[in-house]
């Protein structure tokens, strides 16, 4: 067979490997000039070991049978329908890349962003508003995080890391410089839960507690725990550990002159405050319920900030012509067949990943999850006549579409590579799309 692979990020690829392995070719399109998705443009640039799966994940184009198709949106370029009608499977892993809103007054205030907005500026994605993030940073001196999850422990880290730990990144050059210039003193760590109820991982929670001239400020009695977070606390040795951390935090002395990042627990924003941008935060205290549900008690204080960052979880898109759940943000599916209100699955259409379960897990958790859905896509179409012809090739040539392949990424991959070296960094990330394609579509003269 062959099979249209939307999406080069760890899904998609290890959604590829799976259908290489089992002799099928596979063409993997992506929107964006390069590939690796959330690898590139979502884990930590500080997180070198995490960020280095792009190594395996590469691998998967060296297979003789798998291409890449970067540059090239499906959606806008070509339609679900075309690629159904091209291939005799379209596999959809384009992820959830949007963040979820707040919904509190103040919130569309200059100086209010979401997470994956700073996320993508200081991972150098093409699609960056870098003049927002730019001028939300500018002049700030103290920063609200809204989110008890690993995204909001890294922009927290990001925020207050030393500048050495930063520079051996991969980050572009003006983000560099930008965060070397930031007068930020304090950042605001806000969970609507107990400790308990964080779900970031041991490690990096660990790291905020390790960078000199950082404190980590904890309220003791966040650590008095009701009996829903102590039923969940003994449930979960992550759990237990991270408690544990926060606890030796909370006994730690305050040193004068240092950057803070202080931890709020059982506490909710509720309103954005400012004139012409954000200038303070009003924050409620919540109490558990049984069910481990935060309810709001009325008894609210401000905190002076000038920037604020909602990194309340990511969703989900839809695409034309693709049914959506959007109460849940993911694409209805049994066991990765795309399912409409009929309830019979369409044929040949097939999804992985974020879009397919909601944004959980870790990037290894998405290999099983592929494996699960190209299982389905095998047992499907194990009996179906193959197309006698597949591909978009001539699609896209008929509308002047020129894709980027295995090779235009190599000579990215070279121009990052040597960029880095004149700063001695192992890699700079180029970050607009036009200098990606630009390098991409050089040839050997």
């Amino acid at each position: 067979m062959r099979v249209a692979v939307v999406g080069a990020g760890p899904s998609g690829l290890y959604a590829t490997d799976a259908l290489a392995a089992a002799g099928h070719s596979v063409d993997v399109i992506d929107r964006l000039p390069v590939p690796f998705g959330l690898v590139r443009y979502g884990v930590a640039p500080d997180h070198h070991s995490i960020r280095s799966v792009r190594n395996t994940l590469e691998k998967v184009f060296l297979e003789p049978n798998v291409r890449l198709l970067a540059g090239v949106e499906v959606g806008s370029d070509v339609s679900v329908q075309e690629l159904l009608d091209a291939y005799d499977a379209v596999v959809l892993t384009y992820g959830a890349s949007r963040d979820r809103a707040l919904e509190i007054p103040g919130e569309d205030l200059p100086g209010s962003i979401a997470a994956t907005d700073l996320v993508a500026w200081y991972c150098g994605h093409p699609d960056a508003d870098r003049e927002r993030i730019e001028a939300a940073l500018a002049a700030v001196t103290s920063v609200v995080v809204v989110g008890v999850g690993n995204v909001a422990v890294d922009v927290t880290r990001i925020l207050v890391a030393p500048d050495e730990r930063l520079a051996q990144t991969d980050m572009p050059q003006h983000v560099l410089d930008a965060l070397a210039s930031s007068s930020i003193t304090d950042v605001h760590v806000l969970g609507r839960r107990s400790p308990a109820h964080a779900t970031w991982t041991t490690k990096e929670l660990r790291e905020l507690g390790e960078f000199d001239g950082v404190d980590v400020v904890v309220d003791p009695a966040a650590l008095d725990m009701e009996p829903a977070s102590i039923a969940h606390l003994e449930a979960d040795r992550v759990v237990a550990r991270n408690v544990e951390i926060i606890r030796e935090w909370s006994q730690r002395k305050e040193h004068a002159g240092q950057k803070s990042v202080h931890l709020h627990f059982r506490a909710r924003p509720v309103e954005i405050l400012g004139a012409d941008r954000v200038e303070s935060v009003t924050v409620e205290r919540t109490t558990i319920d049984e069910s481990g549900s935060a309810v709001g008690t009325g008894d609210t204080f401000d905190i002076p900030a000038q920037l604020i960052v909602r990194s309340v979880g990511y969703r989900g898109t839809p695409i034309d012509d693709v049914p959506f759940d959007s109460r849940r943000n993911v694409i209805p599916n049994d066991e990765g067949r795309v399912l409409p209100d009929t309830g019979v699955p369409i044929k040949g259409l097939y999804v992985a990943g974020w879009i397919k379960r909601g944004p959980s897990g870790i990037i290894g958790t998405n290999k099983k999850d592929a494996a699960a859905t190209v299982a389905s896509l095998l047992l499907d179409l194990a009996d179906e006549p193959v197309k006698s012809e597949g591909g978009i090739d001539n699609l896209l040539a008929t509308k002047g579409i020129e894709p980027i392949g295995f090779d235009g990424w190599q000579r990215i991959d070279a121009a990052e590579r040597a960029l880095g070296a004149t700063q001695g960094r192992e890699r700079t990330t180029i970050h607009t799309v036009e200098q990606l394609r630009e390098i991409a579509q050089q040839r050997t003269q």
